[in-house]
């Protein structure tokens, strides 16, 4: 199956050339390659006295074919995602290999629609604003892709997209049965003025739908609607996002939930300190016919809940309560290639109740940031990360002997760009 997979990319890419000789167009081969060495003390669960700290090393492989022409655009990107000494059988040389693990992470095709907008089908990254709700979950080696048709629309200065997915386990001959703890069809509209100076302003509303059961044809859709802000005035900058959700959840219950936060910087040269908070609301009373804790679909979870994390999935790693996050931090630039930044965030539950501890405070995280571009091509960033737990977060993540927490890893990030002909 691996090695039909890459005959059909080696089939694609030989297509493209054709394509590119013929037309005018562009024709790009892009590559990356990003391993990453992790030392492992309480890293996602916190560290128990007397546990042993692990160390992994995992990679990404990614390959791109990208053809653009006036009316056409293709992307193909076959991944291939693994941990350096996941053998299963050892060779006649007793020299063990690798599981691999290749993959289609993007396959789509962008189709002009006239002189306002494209179309795009396929396979794709669905990328909007600070990648609250919609995201390319980029620290997770594999990433995420979604199958979607997207409408992309510019008119008198604002961009609209109307996107669609419907998600299904297999090509079914009967019903719509699918998990009804994944999304089955996911359906959103994002709306981008560009009329007001130095105000970043956009508008998204999302309807994700899920099944009752998995062995179930009713949907149930949760609605989320709000905006992004992004303001900046000489050397201040001011971010916020506030998003609201209704309709029902995957069980029935009429959602009444909502995230909001906000962060403040301000650039005095090559020094940049900032502060913020973010709250996702939680449920006072899970048992009740309402439910307050907020999803946060496909947004983005180790850039804005912690860097441990340990707050991945609401519903298990906060009981239900929500988080509330106060965080600051400072950047320091020693050029325009090498930062220095440090974050510390102070975590509470939003809300508890009877699942949860009844003290709301649960640990102080900090992270120590480096990072070094040495090339347009190519970057290396290394981070230190530590965790004081409270004995709330102990009882609340099951780990009630848990103790300093700490996690440290080295990426190394390179990007070049192959190949590239473009045709006049």
């Amino acid at each position: 199956m691996k090695q039909m997979n890459f005959e059909r990319f080696i089939a694609i890419a030989i297509i493209c050339l054709f394509i590119v000789n013929d037309t005018k167009a562009q024709f790009r081969i892009e590559a990356q390659y990003r391993p990453r060495l992790e030392f492992r003390d309480g890293y996602r669960k916190l560290a128990a006295e007397g546990s042993i700290p692990t160390v992994v090393i995992s990679q990404r492989t990614r390959l791109s074919l990208r053809y653009e022409s006036e009316q056409l655009k293709l992307i193909f990107t076959p991944q291939d995602v693994r941990v350096w000494g996941d053998e299963q059988l050892a060779s006649s040389t007793g020299v063990y290999g690798d599981n691999a693990s290749l993959d289609l992470f993007e396959g789509y095709a962008e189709i002009k629609t006239g002189n306002f907008g494209w179309v795009s089908v396929g396979r794709q990254q669905l990328v909007y604003d600070r990648q609250r709700l919609l995201a390319a979950r980029n620290w997770n080696q594999n990433g995420i892709a979604y199958d979607a048709v997207v409408l992309k629309i510019g008119i008198n200065r604002i961009d609209i997209h109307v996107g669609s997915t419907w998600n299904s386990l297999d090509a079914t001959l009967t019903d719509n049965y699918y998990l009804h703890n994944r999304i089955k069809s996911l359906n959103y509209l994002w709306i981008k003025p560009k009329f007001i100076e130095r105000l970043d302003l956009s508008f998204l509303h999302i309807a994700s739908g899920v099944t009752e059961t998995d062995f179930s044809n009713k949907l149930y859709y949760r609605q989320t609607t709000g905006i992004c802000a992004n303001y900046g005035i000489k050397s201040l900058k001011l971010i916020g996002n506030a998003y609201y959700q209704y309709g029902k959840n995957k069980n029935g219950k009429t959602v009444g939930a909502f995230l909001v936060d906000a962060d403040l910087a301000y650039i005095a040269g090559n020094l940049t300190p900032g502060l913020g908070i973010s709250y996702l609301s939680g449920d006072k009373n899970p048992g009740s016919a309402r439910d307050n804790l907020f999803d946060v679909l496909y947004g983005a979870r180790h850039r804005y809940f912690g860097h441990m994390d340990y707050f991945r999935n609401f519903t298990t790693h906060t009981n239900e309560g929500g988080l509330a996050n106060l965080y600051a931090y400072l950047e320091y630039k020693f050029s325009n290639t090498l930062s220095l930044t440090n974050y510390g965030h102070y975590f509470q539950l939003a809300q508890t109740n009877d699942l949860t501890p009844d003290k709301k405070n649960l640990g102080f995280e900090n992270e120590l940031i480096l990072k070094y571009d040495f090339n347009d091509w190519g970057s290396i960033k290394s981070e230190y990360i530590f965790y004081l737990p409270t004995e709330s977060f102990k009882l609340l993540s099951g780990v009630p002997n848990g103790t300093f927490s700490q996690f440290f890893f080295v990426e190394l990030t390179l990007r070049p760009t192959l190949f590239k002909q473009k045709t006049e």
